[in-house]
Protein backbone atom coordinates (compact mmCIF):
# COMPACT_ATOMS: atom_id res chain seq x y z
CA UNK A 1 0.00 0.00 0.00
CA UNK A 2 1.27 3.47 -0.90
CA UNK A 3 2.77 5.36 2.03
CA UNK A 4 5.28 7.83 0.59
CA UNK A 5 4.25 8.89 -2.92
CA UNK A 6 6.21 10.90 -5.48
CA UNK A 7 4.16 12.60 -8.20
CA UNK A 8 5.93 14.03 -11.27
CA UNK A 9 4.48 16.95 -13.24
CA UNK A 10 2.90 18.39 -10.11
CA UNK A 11 2.84 21.95 -11.50
CA UNK A 12 0.47 20.90 -14.27
CA UNK A 13 -3.28 20.71 -13.71
CA UNK A 14 -3.85 16.97 -13.33
CA UNK A 15 -0.57 16.31 -11.54
CA UNK A 16 -1.21 18.99 -8.95
CA UNK A 17 -4.80 17.94 -8.36
CA UNK A 18 -3.79 14.29 -7.98
CA UNK A 19 -1.03 15.14 -5.50
CA UNK A 20 -3.45 17.20 -3.41
CA UNK A 21 -6.03 14.39 -3.42
CA UNK A 22 -3.42 11.82 -2.43
CA UNK A 23 -2.23 13.97 0.48
CA UNK A 24 -5.75 13.76 1.90
CA UNK A 25 -5.84 9.95 1.77
CA UNK A 26 -5.62 8.40 5.28
CA UNK A 27 -3.36 5.61 4.03
CA UNK A 28 -0.81 8.01 2.51
CA UNK A 29 1.69 9.43 5.00
CA UNK A 30 3.58 11.77 2.67
CA UNK A 31 3.29 13.14 -0.86
CA UNK A 32 6.27 14.67 -2.67
CA UNK A 33 5.53 16.70 -5.79
CA UNK A 34 8.26 17.25 -8.38
CA UNK A 35 8.44 19.72 -11.26
CA UNK A 36 10.78 22.27 -12.82
CA UNK A 37 8.63 25.25 -11.82
CA UNK A 38 6.59 25.86 -8.66
CA UNK A 39 2.86 25.13 -8.97
CA UNK A 40 0.65 28.11 -9.71
CA UNK A 41 -2.28 26.34 -8.03
CA UNK A 42 -2.86 25.16 -4.47
CA UNK A 43 -1.41 21.70 -3.83
CA UNK A 44 -2.37 21.56 -0.16
CA UNK A 45 0.01 19.66 2.13
CA UNK A 46 2.14 18.29 -0.71
CA UNK A 47 5.89 18.78 -0.28
CA UNK A 48 7.11 20.48 -3.45
CA UNK A 49 10.64 19.76 -4.68
CA UNK A 50 11.93 21.78 -7.59
CA UNK A 51 13.67 19.17 -9.74
CA UNK A 52 13.94 18.15 -13.37
CA UNK A 53 13.26 14.47 -14.05
CA UNK A 54 15.68 14.74 -17.00
CA UNK A 55 18.47 15.21 -14.47
CA UNK A 56 19.99 12.21 -12.62
CA UNK A 57 19.48 14.21 -9.40
CA UNK A 58 15.92 12.84 -9.36
CA UNK A 59 17.50 9.71 -7.87
CA UNK A 60 18.63 11.76 -4.87
CA UNK A 61 15.09 13.05 -4.34
CA UNK A 62 13.72 9.49 -4.31
CA UNK A 63 16.47 8.29 -1.98
CA UNK A 64 16.25 11.09 0.57
CA UNK A 65 12.45 11.01 0.83
CA UNK A 66 12.09 7.22 1.03
CA UNK A 67 9.52 7.03 -1.76
CA UNK A 68 7.75 3.68 -2.13
CA UNK A 69 5.29 4.68 -4.90
CA UNK A 70 6.04 6.77 -7.99
CA UNK A 71 3.25 8.24 -10.13
CA UNK A 72 4.58 9.46 -13.46
CA UNK A 73 2.25 12.25 -14.62
CA UNK A 74 4.79 14.20 -16.65
CA UNK A 75 4.26 12.72 -20.12
CA UNK A 76 3.18 15.91 -21.89
CA UNK A 77 0.65 15.82 -24.72
CA UNK A 78 0.71 19.41 -25.97
CA UNK A 79 4.08 20.86 -27.11
CA UNK A 80 3.02 24.51 -26.83
CA UNK A 81 2.63 24.06 -23.06
CA UNK A 82 6.40 23.46 -22.71
CA UNK A 83 7.83 25.62 -25.48
CA UNK A 84 7.73 23.34 -28.50
CA UNK A 85 8.25 19.82 -29.78
CA UNK A 86 11.93 19.50 -28.78
CA UNK A 87 11.46 20.15 -25.04
CA UNK A 88 8.28 18.05 -25.14
CA UNK A 89 10.19 15.02 -26.43
CA UNK A 90 13.06 15.58 -24.00
CA UNK A 91 10.70 15.70 -21.03
CA UNK A 92 8.65 12.74 -22.21
CA UNK A 93 11.40 10.40 -23.34
CA UNK A 94 14.65 11.48 -21.64
CA UNK A 95 12.73 12.38 -18.49
CA UNK A 96 11.11 8.95 -18.34
CA UNK A 97 14.46 7.23 -18.88
CA UNK A 98 16.08 9.14 -16.00
CA UNK A 99 13.08 8.61 -13.72
CA UNK A 100 13.06 4.86 -14.34
CA UNK A 101 16.82 4.67 -13.85
CA UNK A 102 16.33 6.34 -10.47
CA UNK A 103 13.53 3.90 -9.59
CA UNK A 104 15.71 0.97 -10.61
CA UNK A 105 18.47 2.04 -8.20
CA UNK A 106 16.06 2.73 -5.36
CA UNK A 107 15.81 0.30 -2.46
CA UNK A 108 12.43 1.67 -1.42
CA UNK A 109 10.34 1.98 -4.62
CA UNK A 110 7.86 -0.88 -4.87
CA UNK A 111 5.12 0.55 -7.09
CA UNK A 112 5.06 2.57 -10.31
CA UNK A 113 1.96 4.10 -11.90
CA UNK A 114 2.34 5.61 -15.37
CA UNK A 115 -0.24 7.89 -16.96
CA UNK A 116 -0.17 6.92 -20.64
CA UNK A 117 -2.57 7.50 -23.50
CA UNK A 118 -4.80 5.69 -25.97
CA UNK A 119 -2.74 7.52 -28.61
CA UNK A 120 -0.41 4.49 -28.55
CA UNK A 121 -3.03 2.64 -30.67
CA UNK A 122 -2.90 5.19 -33.48
CA UNK A 123 -5.86 5.71 -35.84
CA UNK A 124 -6.31 3.99 -39.20
CA UNK A 125 -9.24 2.68 -41.28
CA UNK A 126 -8.04 -0.88 -40.49
CA UNK A 127 -8.43 -0.56 -36.73
CA UNK A 128 -10.68 -2.93 -34.75
CA UNK A 129 -13.94 -1.63 -33.35
CA UNK A 130 -12.43 -1.74 -29.88
CA UNK A 131 -8.77 -1.98 -28.88
CA UNK A 132 -7.99 -4.29 -25.99
CA UNK A 133 -4.82 -3.76 -24.01
CA UNK A 134 -3.15 -6.73 -25.72
CA UNK A 135 -3.49 -5.18 -29.19
CA UNK A 136 -0.99 -2.91 -30.90
CA UNK A 137 -1.33 -0.10 -33.41
CA UNK A 138 -2.06 -1.09 -37.01
CA UNK A 139 0.15 1.84 -37.96
CA UNK A 140 2.30 3.35 -35.25
CA UNK A 141 2.00 7.11 -34.72
CA UNK A 142 4.55 8.88 -36.89
CA UNK A 143 5.55 11.49 -34.34
CA UNK A 144 4.48 13.72 -31.51
CA UNK A 145 2.75 12.62 -28.33
CA UNK A 146 1.63 9.24 -29.70
CA UNK A 147 5.17 8.23 -30.63
CA UNK A 148 6.49 9.52 -27.30
CA UNK A 149 3.88 7.46 -25.44
CA UNK A 150 4.94 4.29 -27.29
CA UNK A 151 8.58 4.95 -26.37
CA UNK A 152 7.65 5.66 -22.75
CA UNK A 153 5.74 2.39 -22.49
CA UNK A 154 8.69 0.56 -24.03
CA UNK A 155 10.99 1.91 -21.31
CA UNK A 156 8.44 0.91 -18.68
CA UNK A 157 8.41 -2.67 -19.98
CA UNK A 158 12.21 -2.71 -19.85
CA UNK A 159 12.10 -1.47 -16.26
CA UNK A 160 9.62 -4.23 -15.42
CA UNK A 161 12.08 -6.87 -16.64
CA UNK A 162 14.91 -5.39 -14.58
CA UNK A 163 12.80 -4.87 -11.45
CA UNK A 164 10.31 -7.75 -11.26
CA UNK A 165 9.80 -6.94 -7.58
CA UNK A 166 8.04 -3.68 -8.50
CA UNK A 167 4.29 -3.54 -9.17
CA UNK A 168 3.67 -1.56 -12.36
CA UNK A 169 0.38 -0.15 -13.65
CA UNK A 170 0.11 1.66 -16.99
CA UNK A 171 -3.09 3.63 -17.58
CA UNK A 172 -4.07 4.36 -21.19
CA UNK A 173 -6.54 7.22 -20.99
CA UNK A 174 -8.95 8.29 -23.70
CA UNK A 175 -9.03 12.07 -24.28
CA UNK A 176 -9.61 13.76 -20.93
CA UNK A 177 -12.08 16.66 -21.01
CA UNK A 178 -13.93 18.80 -18.53
CA UNK A 179 -14.76 22.38 -17.59
CA UNK A 180 -11.28 23.17 -16.19
CA UNK A 181 -8.68 21.12 -18.05
CA UNK A 182 -7.09 22.42 -21.24
CA UNK A 183 -5.75 20.02 -23.89
CA UNK A 184 -5.32 19.97 -27.66
CA UNK A 185 -8.78 18.37 -28.04
CA UNK A 186 -10.48 21.04 -25.90
CA UNK A 187 -8.67 23.76 -27.86
CA UNK A 188 -9.89 22.17 -31.10
CA UNK A 189 -13.53 22.17 -30.03
CA UNK A 190 -13.17 25.73 -28.77
CA UNK A 191 -12.55 26.94 -32.32
CA UNK A 192 -15.40 29.14 -33.62
CA UNK A 193 -15.53 26.99 -36.76
CA UNK A 194 -14.22 23.43 -36.71
CA UNK A 195 -12.33 21.96 -39.71
CA UNK A 196 -13.33 18.31 -40.15
CA UNK A 197 -12.14 15.68 -42.66
CA UNK A 198 -14.66 15.56 -45.51
CA UNK A 199 -16.64 12.32 -45.64
CA UNK A 200 -15.68 11.13 -42.15
CA UNK A 201 -17.44 11.19 -38.81
CA UNK A 202 -15.07 9.46 -36.42
CA UNK A 203 -16.05 7.83 -33.14
CA UNK A 204 -14.40 9.33 -30.07
CA UNK A 205 -14.34 8.36 -26.42
CA UNK A 206 -13.74 10.75 -23.56
CA UNK A 207 -13.04 10.64 -19.86
CA UNK A 208 -14.12 13.38 -17.51
CA UNK A 209 -11.32 15.10 -15.59
CA UNK A 210 -12.96 14.20 -12.26
CA UNK A 211 -13.15 10.53 -13.24
CA UNK A 212 -9.52 10.64 -14.38
CA UNK A 213 -8.39 11.90 -10.96
CA UNK A 214 -10.54 9.34 -9.14
CA UNK A 215 -9.05 6.57 -11.28
CA UNK A 216 -5.50 7.80 -10.63
CA UNK A 217 -6.09 7.90 -6.87
CA UNK A 218 -7.40 4.34 -6.98
CA UNK A 219 -4.48 3.25 -9.16
CA UNK A 220 -1.97 4.77 -6.72
CA UNK A 221 -3.46 3.46 -3.48
CA UNK A 222 -4.65 0.08 -4.79
CA UNK A 223 -2.85 -3.03 -5.98
CA UNK A 224 -3.82 -3.29 -9.66
CA UNK A 225 -1.03 -4.19 -12.09
CA UNK A 226 -0.59 -4.41 -15.86
CA UNK A 227 -2.05 -2.20 -18.59
CA UNK A 228 -5.56 -0.74 -18.36
CA UNK A 229 -7.65 1.27 -20.85
CA UNK A 230 -9.79 4.03 -19.36
CA UNK A 231 -12.74 5.78 -21.02
CA UNK A 232 -16.31 6.69 -20.36
CA UNK A 233 -19.00 4.40 -21.77
CA UNK A 234 -20.32 5.03 -25.26
CA UNK A 235 -18.93 7.17 -28.07
CA UNK A 236 -19.40 10.65 -29.51
CA UNK A 237 -18.76 11.34 -33.19
CA UNK A 238 -16.87 14.40 -34.39
CA UNK A 239 -20.00 15.95 -35.92
CA UNK A 240 -22.02 15.26 -32.79
CA UNK A 241 -19.32 16.91 -30.70
CA UNK A 242 -19.30 19.98 -32.94
CA UNK A 243 -23.07 20.20 -32.54
CA UNK A 244 -22.84 19.87 -28.76
CA UNK A 245 -20.45 22.83 -28.51
CA UNK A 246 -22.57 24.79 -30.97
CA UNK A 247 -19.89 25.25 -33.61
CA UNK A 248 -20.23 25.10 -37.41
CA UNK A 249 -17.96 22.67 -39.23
CA UNK A 250 -15.69 23.28 -42.22
CA UNK A 251 -15.54 20.02 -44.22
CA UNK A 252 -12.16 19.63 -45.93
CA UNK A 253 -10.47 16.81 -47.82
CA UNK A 254 -8.30 14.89 -45.38
CA UNK A 255 -4.97 16.25 -46.75
CA UNK A 256 -6.35 19.78 -46.52
CA UNK A 257 -7.61 19.13 -43.00
CA UNK A 258 -4.08 18.19 -42.03
CA UNK A 259 -2.72 21.41 -43.51
CA UNK A 260 -5.48 23.36 -41.78
CA UNK A 261 -4.41 21.80 -38.49
CA UNK A 262 -0.83 22.88 -39.09
CA UNK A 263 -1.86 26.42 -39.97
CA UNK A 264 -4.22 26.64 -37.00
CA UNK A 265 -1.24 25.71 -34.84
CA UNK A 266 0.83 28.45 -36.47
CA UNK A 267 -1.88 31.03 -35.77
CA UNK A 268 -2.12 29.85 -32.17
CA UNK A 269 -5.73 28.70 -32.50
CA UNK A 270 -5.16 25.00 -31.73
CA UNK A 271 -2.27 22.56 -31.58
CA UNK A 272 -2.92 19.57 -33.79
CA UNK A 273 -0.49 17.10 -35.35
CA UNK A 274 -1.05 14.92 -38.43
CA UNK A 275 -1.69 11.94 -36.14
CA UNK A 276 -4.39 13.89 -34.35
CA UNK A 277 -6.02 14.75 -37.67
CA UNK A 278 -6.02 11.01 -38.49
CA UNK A 279 -7.81 10.50 -35.19
CA UNK A 280 -10.48 12.99 -36.27
CA UNK A 281 -10.93 11.01 -39.51
CA UNK A 282 -10.81 7.41 -38.27
CA UNK A 283 -11.44 7.68 -34.54
CA UNK A 284 -10.63 5.06 -31.95
CA UNK A 285 -12.49 2.73 -29.61
CA UNK A 286 -11.22 1.26 -26.33
CA UNK A 287 -12.36 -1.92 -24.64
CA UNK A 288 -12.63 -0.95 -20.96
CA UNK A 289 -13.32 -4.36 -19.41
CA UNK A 290 -10.06 -4.29 -17.43
CA UNK A 291 -10.95 -0.85 -16.06
CA UNK A 292 -13.68 -2.61 -14.11
CA UNK A 293 -12.23 -6.08 -13.50
CA UNK A 294 -8.57 -5.16 -12.80
CA UNK A 295 -8.69 -1.57 -11.56
CA UNK A 296 -12.17 -1.92 -10.09
CA UNK A 297 -13.19 1.51 -11.35
CA UNK A 298 -16.54 2.71 -12.68
CA UNK A 299 -16.63 6.22 -14.23
CA UNK A 300 -19.43 8.53 -13.17
CA UNK A 301 -19.58 10.15 -16.62
CA UNK A 302 -20.20 8.55 -19.98
CA UNK A 303 -18.16 9.80 -22.94
CA UNK A 304 -21.08 11.99 -23.97
CA UNK A 305 -21.71 13.21 -20.43
CA UNK A 306 -18.04 14.17 -20.04
CA UNK A 307 -18.06 16.07 -23.32
CA UNK A 308 -21.34 17.82 -22.48
CA UNK A 309 -19.87 19.01 -19.18
CA UNK A 310 -16.88 20.40 -21.07
CA UNK A 311 -19.24 22.04 -23.59
CA UNK A 312 -21.03 23.93 -20.82
CA UNK A 313 -17.77 25.73 -20.09
CA UNK A 314 -17.35 26.69 -23.76
CA UNK A 315 -20.65 28.53 -24.08
CA UNK A 316 -22.52 29.44 -27.28
CA UNK A 317 -19.98 32.04 -28.44
CA UNK A 318 -16.48 33.31 -27.79
CA UNK A 319 -15.14 36.88 -27.54
CA UNK A 320 -14.05 38.24 -30.92
CA UNK A 321 -15.61 35.19 -32.55
CA UNK A 322 -16.04 36.98 -35.86
CA UNK A 323 -12.36 37.87 -36.06
CA UNK A 324 -11.21 34.39 -35.07
CA UNK A 325 -13.79 32.84 -37.37
CA UNK A 326 -12.33 34.79 -40.30
CA UNK A 327 -8.88 33.48 -39.34
CA UNK A 328 -10.11 29.88 -39.27
CA UNK A 329 -11.86 30.34 -42.62
CA UNK A 330 -8.62 31.74 -44.01
CA UNK A 331 -6.74 28.74 -42.68
CA UNK A 332 -9.22 26.40 -44.34
CA UNK A 333 -9.06 28.26 -47.66
CA UNK A 334 -5.27 28.31 -47.67
CA UNK A 335 -5.17 24.60 -46.90
CA UNK A 336 -7.59 23.72 -49.69
CA UNK A 337 -5.63 25.82 -52.20
CA UNK A 338 -2.41 24.11 -51.16
CA UNK A 339 -3.92 20.68 -51.73
CA UNK A 340 -5.33 21.68 -55.11
CA UNK A 341 -1.94 23.04 -56.17
CA UNK A 342 -0.24 19.83 -55.12
CA UNK A 343 -2.78 17.76 -57.03
CA UNK A 344 -2.28 19.94 -60.11
CA UNK A 345 1.49 19.57 -59.84
CA UNK A 346 1.11 15.80 -59.53
CA UNK A 347 -1.01 15.61 -62.69
CA UNK A 348 1.58 17.59 -64.63
CA UNK A 349 4.37 15.11 -63.92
Amino acid sequence: MASVVLVTGVSRYLGGLLARRLSAQPSVARVVGVDVIPPAHDIGDVEFVRADIRNPMIARVIETTGVDTVVHMNVIATPTFVGGRTPQKEINVIGTMQLLAACQKSRTVRRLVVKSSAAVYGSTPRDPAMFTEDMGAKRSPSGGFGKDSIEVEGYVRGFARRRPDTDILTLRFANIVGPRIRTSITDYFNLPAIPVPLGYDARMQFMHEDDAIDALVRATTGGAKGVVNLAGDGVVTVLQAASIVGRPVLPLPLPAAGIAGSLAKRFGLADFSSDQMSFLAFGRGLDTSRMRTVLGFEPRYTSRGAFEDFARSVGPAMPAAAVIGDAVSGVAGTASQAVLRSLGTGRGR
